[in-house]
């Protein structure tokens, strides 16, 4: 079983900052990476970036390369994404899930429920 709880979403100006939590329980996958997604409305859900499990390495989308950081804490089982710089086409409702460590694809197609951010011009 997976679940995957995300909070700290809300409302920003431009330029700002927000960091959200990513919470997980149920079983942990050490061979594969975290991954922060994104869905604007009327859009299909795309990669911001994610994190391996096991290791350091990060990688992001060229959208948010250089403004978004992830991090984690394994004793909280928890990854966090800090997003600076926000622009209004960072809007979207943001999720993480489990995927294959090193690519986008999410096998499991487990979602939790998502926090909205919404960032004002």
């Amino acid at each position: 079983q997976v679940q995957l709880v995300e909070s700290g979403g809300g409302l920003v100006q431009a330029g700002g900052s927000l960091r959200l939590s990513c919470v997980v329980s149920g079983r942990i996958f050490t061979t594969y990476a975290m991954g922060w997604f994104r869905q604007a409305p009327g859009k299909e859900r795309e990669f911001v970036g994610a994190i391996n499990w096991s290791g350091i390495s990060t990688y992001y989308a060229n959208a948010v390369k250089g403004r978004f950081t992830i991090s984690k804490d394994i004793a909280k089982k928890s990854v966090y994404l800090q997003m600076n710089s926000l622009k209004p086409e960072d809007t979207a409702r943001y999720y993480c899930g489990w995927i294959v460590a090193g690519t986008d694809r999410n096998p499991l197609d487990a979602w939790g429920q998502g926090t909205l951010v919404a960032v004002s011009s």
